[in-house]
């Protein structure tokens, strides 16, 4: 479940970097509003659950049982989840904009901000996927995987998580960011 979430991650970060290029080629349209719309949605309810199922589930084992340099590692990522709070509450500004159709472009500081983001997420799930989640297999008992996964999923089943959809990019086309 937590490498899945890290695809869909992935797949939400192509749609905003193809909505970048969309909107510096050819501006706000319905497809760049919808995927703005798209990218708002799994930044806003997701990629919390994720990162809750990180600080529940994966770190502490990590924390309590790891090498020292694991350890040094999860405390970045921990202190990444902080820094991507606050780079997605300065990411999601423009997106919204152009998901309510008040900006047709990114300017040059929402493009940092919208880089920034990006570049954070995609070292972040290099580290957990290459360190932290082989780490931590070693560490969990065969017998707690399955209230784990369980208790992931109940969380994703609360009527806030109702909501959460993967993130789709929109049907290909010349126009389709």
């Amino acid at each position: 479940m937590l490498e899945a979430c890290h695809e869909r991650v992935q797949r939400t970060l192509a749609l905003l970097g193809r909505l970048r290029a969309h909107l510096g080629q050819q501006g706000s349209d319905e497809s760049a509003r919808q995927a703005a719309r798209d990218v708002l949605r799994y930044f806003d309810m997701a990629a919390p659950l994720h990162h809750q199922d990180e600080e529940l589930h994966v770190f502490p084992p990590l924390l309590a049982q790891g090498a020292p340099a694991v350890v040094a590692l999860v405390q970045r990522l921990l202190q990444d989840h902080q820094h991507m709070v606050a780079d997605w509450a300065a990411a999601r500004r423009p997106l919204q904009a152009v998901a309510d159709g008040q900006a047709s472009a990114f300017s040059a500081a929402d493009e940092a901000v919208l880089e920034r983001f990006a570049l954070r997420y995609a070292r972040h799930i290099e580290d957990e996927e290459g360190v932290a989640y082989p780490a931590v297999q070693g560490l969990w008992a065969p017998e707690a995987l399955a209230p784990m996964g369980r208790e992931m999923a109940a969380r994703r089943h609360s009527p806030r998580a109702e909501a959460v959809r993967p993130a789709q990019p929109p049907a290909r086309s010349r126009a389709a960011p």
